[in-house]
């Protein structure tokens, strides 16, 4: 069974859920145009889960994607946010910001009952993980919707793991890939590969479909990952530029210029790595840093800053998330980035 029968699309793309870029507007226009339209919906509360799925299935008759994270809320570390506020004090002087009056961020909820509750009456036909995947009364729950899963992996045992939990297509997330990293069963970043590296041995190693991620910009990536044997494909960055997302301003300006070609991992914006272009912050700090706290605690002690520059139109603290390939990245209805990777597929 091919992709586009598994999951009732037309053509092999699917958009990849961007949380603070898009809402269900490029979902719909996504799917509309025949490929998987996603929502991202772990920053979303239960009131506008909702919402945006009303408006997701009143827009659309075609498969569209809900997404979620499933990671484990940590233990808030007072002795790890000191150490974070005081590395940031320095420019909380600069922006004349009290540390103290630093309130919470937006939170980052992993799906739970409470969620499926929210979700159930929809009965959305693709429902995606990012982290691995929830319980396995949760994933039977999401199954008994009718819902096929999907959900990433950045290493061959990830993948192995997901298909003997249940998952019913794998995304093989190559270190090429802008935002957060699927990693979930280690944190070393050394064992990340690229993914047409990454994608033929996962291909080999499992029984289910498996969708290349990262890099994916125009018909030669499409066509070397079905080369490679990909049942389909994912793209993110490509979609940023469309008028259908919600890409911030600082952002889109960012992603058109020379800078979208230097982009590293971070952690310094949620506390779990993901590829952005590289700024102020992530020059000065480190992509990388232990004093950030665990996911996704590291906003909170950001979000002042990032609105402070923000107003003055800089990123220099904003999480500009980016692929190593923005190639593809225009200001183009998202109805045409579908087509044009679609036409590629042979």
């Amino acid at each position: 069974m091919t992709l586009q029968e598994l999951l009732g699309i037309d053509t092999p793309v699917i958009q990849a859920p961007m949380a603070g870029s898009q809402g269900s507007a490029l979902a719909i226009a996504v799917s509309n145009a025949g490929g998987l339209g996603s929502l991202p919906c772990a920053m979303l509360g239960s009131d506008t889960l909702r919402a945006e799925l009303e408006t997701l299935s009143a827009a659309t008759r075609r498969p569209y994607n809900v997404n979620f994270f499933c990671h484990t809320p940590p233990v808030p570390d007072a002795a790890r946010e000191a150490d974070w506020r005081r590395a940031l004090a320095p420019y909380y002087a600069e922006f004349g910001i009290d540390p103290d009056a630093v309130q919470a961020g937006p939170g980052r909820a992993p799906f739970t009952a409470a969620i499926a509750d929210v979700v159930a009456p929809f009965k959305p036909p693709v429902v995606s993980f990012h982290f691995g995947l929830p319980s396995a009364d949760l994933v039977a729950r999401v199954k008994s919707w009718g819902a096929k899963v999907m959900s990433s992996a950045t290493t061959v045992a990830e993948a192995q793991w997901l298909e003997a939990h249940g998952a019913d297509v794998i995304i093989a997330q190559g270190n090429e890939a802008g935002g957060h990293r699927g990693m979930f069963l280690s944190e070393d970043l050394d064992g990340q590969l690229g993914t047409f590296a990454l994608l033929p041995q996962i291909v080999r190693a499992v029984r289910v479909p498996v969708v290349a991620a990262g890099g994916i910009a125009d018909a030669r990536t499409v066509s070397a990952a079905q080369a490679l044997g990909a049942a389909g494909v994912q793209a993110g960055t490509a979609f940023l530029l469309c008028p259908e997302a919600t890409t911030s301003t600082v952002h889109r300006a960012a992603l058109k210029s020379p800078a979208a070609a230097h982009t590293a991992l971070t952690n310094l914006f949620s506390g779990r790595p993901a590829r952005g272009i590289l700024n102020r912050l992530m020059r000065e700090q480190g992509p990388i840093s232990h004093a950030a706290p665990a996911f996704p605690l590291a906003t909170a002690a950001i979000a002042p800053l990032r609105a402070k520059a923000e107003a003055q139109e800089s990123g220099d603290f904003s999480p500009l998330w980016c692929g190593q390939n923005p190639s593809a990245c225009r200001e183009r209805p998202a109805a045409d980035v579908v087509r044009d990777l679609g036409a590629a597929w042979r």
